[in-house]
């Protein structure tokens, strides 16, 4: 009976209270930690999805073109081991193996313009198949558009690279015609400038030798005119000789 008492009034204290509340909290506490999360619990009960993804990479080149299997065409896994496939071809087989898949539906048409791209295919050809493929645009997978527009792109750039390169042989032909054309009047001119020069020479040669005439004849008509003079001169002197001769 004391005991029971003592613990009563041990109780009613307020420290009692508040450590049986503080208790109270913590077991609570714990109880709700350790309870497991029901919807943790239900994805745990969910069954994991079967992804199956086909390596195309371990196909052979020669099999690659012709799998059979209609999911291909929206993997672009597939696709990229074409492409590989067709770097590897020499234009000749590239040209041969396009023309075994007439542009009839999209996979076809996609397959020659990859093969056709390493045909050595020029700018026409290039539009012309892209045109094709253009053709089945509606018909492009959702998972394999953003590598096919990729693609296309690439494409166009190395039209607009082709058209570049056009353009700078025509610009190289033209300039080299008229430096051919400057050339050309240049020796025309250094040809007209060595007549004109030796013209030049011919004429000073002969007006040396016409100088080279005129000095003898200006001296020799010099002594003419003082022989003449001289003459003269004799025949006015009287002969005194003549005249103080006697008269017989």
């Amino acid at each position: 009976m004391k005991s029971s008492r003592l613990f009563s009034a041990m109780c009613s204290a307020p420290c009692c209270r508040v450590a049986l509340a503080i208790l109270l909290a913590t077991a609570l506490a714990a109880c709700v930690n350790n309870a497991p999360d029901p919807r943790v619990s239900a994805m745990n009960l969910l069954p994991e999805p079967e992804i199956k993804v086909v390596n195309y990479s371990l196909v052979a080149c020669g099999e690659i073109w012709g799998v059979p299997d209609n999911k291909a065409i929206d993997s672009s896994l597939y696709w990229l081991r074409t492409i590989d496939c067709a770097v590897r071809l020499s234009p000749a087989e590239a040209r041969a193996q396009a023309r075994l898949w007439p542009a009839d539906d999209l996979q076809s048409a996609f397959k020659q313009a990859v093969l056709m791209d390493n045909g050595n295919e020029t700018p026409v050809e290039r539009r012309q198949y892209l045109q094709r493929l253009d053709g089945f645009i509606g018909d492009y997978p959702v998972p394999l558009r953003p590598l096919i527009q990729l693609w296309r792109d690439n494409q166009l750039a190395q039209l607009q690279l082709s058209e570049a390169r056009t353009r700078y042989h025509h610009l190289q032909q033209s300039s080299d015609a008229q430096l051919d054309a400057l050339r050309q009047q240049q020796i025309a001119q250094n040809k007209e400038l060595m007549l004109v020069r030796r013209k030049l020479q011919t004429l000073t040669d002969i007006e040396r030798q016409l100088s080279s005439r005129r000095s003898p004849d200006t001296s020799d008509n010099g002594h003419a005119d003082k022989n003449g003079g001289a003459q003269s001169e004799s025949a006015s002197v009287p002969d005194n000789t003549t005249q103080d001769a006697p008269q017989p």
